[in-house]
């Protein structure tokens, strides 16, 4: 019997994953099924393109996995069984349940709404399609003037809050955040930020605290009032609760703990990668939610899957992390490399120059997707139960 591998989430972690374990992994011995709640790779790091009314490139997940053997199952994943061994899915067709020998969680995450009232029914979002396709249809109904109030002050707020400003400048956008706006930024990629903020147009309110959002817009801790078309909220990220709810060990935030192998603490048939994973980095502080994390994390968890199944040696990937890469629009950008404590550092990239930087970097995780072996060996493993390894090369 073949060992089943079930990848939960084809995001950029879930995705890479599933691909680089089917071009590692001998077929005959190994079989892969990933579930995902969409028939499409989403790059979750343009959404506030799409939300600003831009067509991204349509990658359904069934061509990434084309002639890997991946079992693809369009499903939302509603429980996982870490005891038993299984998960619940749900789909259109109804309720199943899955079993797995070896399971890669890679659910990612959602907005966090911090417990404040009227998120959930009067605010938008651009963490998932599905919310930022949502928001593009209301910002379609509003008049030249219409008023976005954006919620937020981190690298998401900033991206939506100047995409949706450059794509509609017809739109009044503005931005709340309850400390300074890139206040974590070096000297130099802040005044950029500022300078861009203002040919935008964008109003900021900073040291602000919103306490409720409503229909109409969303009320801060001082009793303001903001008068807004469409909330935007971007405070944050949470992840989904069903590692918790599953029994396996998780931090405080719900983030599976894992060892340095990407292993679950509790259950180590269970691996995590993304932003569901709780880890320390290189410079001995937790890995933010980011797509370099979820590079780094299923580059390891990969590496751990294989070394663990086949009795090869695991490689130890780098979780370093060097800085924060912003779009502010088509056309402009900043990358803000950090020290070793995770501080901005005096040097930053600013202008066109980062903004098409980044973009490289987006279509290279996108196209490694269907290339994650590029640059590394790519044996085809047999199992540790298999007398015979086959030496068979597949091209990256």
């Amino acid at each position: 019997m073949k060992h089943r591998i079930v990848v939960l989430g084809a995001g950029y972690a879930g995705a890479f994953s599933a691909t680089f374990l089917a071009r590692q992994l001998h077929s005959d011995d190994f079989e892969i099924t990933v579930v995902n709640a969409e028939p499409d790779f989403v790059e979750r790091l343009r959404l506030h393109q799409l939300a600003a009314g831009q067509d991204l490139r349509h990658r359904p997940l069934a061509e990434v996995f084309a002639g890997t053997g991946i079992r693809l199952r369009v499903a939302r994943v509603t429980n996982l069984d870490v005891e038993h061994r299984t998960v619940t899915v749900a789909d259109g067709e109804g309720i199943d349940r899955l079993e797995y020998d070896t399971l890669l969680y890679a659910l990612g995450s959602t907005i966090a709404d911090h417990g404040v009232p009227g998120v959930d029914g009067h605010a938008f979002h651009v963490a998932a399609r599905p919310s930022a396709l949502r928001l593009r249809a209301r910002l379609d109904e509003l008049d030249e003037g219409g008023k976005v109030l954006v919620v937020g002050g981190n690298l998401t707020a900033i991206e939506a809050a100047t995409e949706l400003a450059e794509s509609r400048p017809g739109l009044r956008v503005s931005l709340v955040t309850r400390g300074e706006l890139g206040g974590w930024l070096g000297a130099k990629a802040r005044r950029h930020l500022l300078r861009a903020f203002d040919r935008f147009g964008i109003t900021v309110h900073e040291h602000t605290a919103i306490v409720r959002v409503e229909e109409a817009g969303a009320v801060a801790a001082d009793g303001t009032a903001f008068t807004a078309d469409a909330t935007v909220w971007a405070a944050g990220f949470a992840v989904h609760p069903i590692a918790a709810a599953s029994g396996l060990a998780v931090e405080p935030n719900g983030q599976i703990t894992v060892d340095r192998q990407m292993r679950s603490v509790s259950y180590p048939n269970v691996y995590a990668a993304g932003d569901s994973v709780f880890v320390i980095g290189d410079n001995g502080l937790p890995l933010p939610m980011s797509c370099a994390s979820a590079g780094f994390t299923s580059m390891q968890a990969t590496a751990a899957i294989i070394g663990d199944l086949t009795g090869r040696k695991i490689s130890t990937t780098s979780l370093s992390y060097v800085g924060n890469h912003i779009s502010l629009g088509r056309n402009d950008g900043i990358f803000q490399l950090v020290d070793g404590d995770a501080r901005s550092k005096s040097w930053a990239l600013c202008g066109r120059t980062a903004a098409r930087v980044k973009s490289a970097i987006l279509e290279t995780a996108a196209w490694s997707l269907r290339h994650p072996t590029f640059g590394r060996p790519s044996h085809k493993y047999r199992s540790a139960t298999t007398q015979e390894p086959s030496p068979d090369v597949v091209a990256a």
